[in-house]
């Protein structure tokens, strides 16, 4: 089963590399992970996206606990929660049809063009995961030039939080 794993963590060298060790390690698989500082400039948010039972799960859990630099942690999968992640696509549109139809794609899919040039287009996407899916399937017409995700993000709905 798919989980969504969150943890505040320390900012400091060294902390996403034990991290990332600890799955590797025991031969666990990262599906996708995003990290960045909080409003607190001492700690990071990770969000880490992997699958396994409910026993590897909570070895997971475990281990991930017992980390020095992590501050907290939550599985975020058995609450209501909202995941997101984000898209950049660069395309190719050198006809005045395929950039119309490019256009048109991007606003069905709620994107924006966020770079113009002469033959390219760069648009931005967000939503969950299997959105995004979408929009590269209905992009199939049009050469795709490169593709870069950021990977889930992820925060629970109501009084639930991950905080200090």
């Amino acid at each position: 089963m798919r989980h969504i794993i969150s943890l505040l963590l320390e900012n400091e060298s060294g902390a996403l590399s034990r991290v990332s060790g600890l799955f590797s390690a025991r031969g666990y698989n990262i599906e996708s992970l995003t990290v960045a500082p909080t409003d607190d400039p001492s700690l990071s948010r990770m969000t880490i996206v992997t699958s396994g039972s409910e026993e590897i799960i909570e070895q997971i859990t475990k281990q991930l606990n017992k980390l020095i630099d992590v501050v907290r942690l939550i599985d975020l999968t058995p609450y209501r929660h909202i995941e997101r992640e984000m898209m950049m696509v660069k395309v190719k549109v050198a006809e005045s049809g395929d950039r119309e139809e490019a256009k048109r794609l991007t606003d069905i899919f709620r994107g924006s063009i966020i770079d113009v040039s002469q033959e390219t287009y760069v648009i931005e996407l967000t939503g969950h995961g299997s959105k995004l899916d979408s929009f590269l399937e209905a992009l199939q017409g049009f050469p795709v030039m490169e593709v870069v995700r950021s990977g889930v993000m992820g925060i629970a709905r109501g009084e639930v939080a991950l905080h200090l």
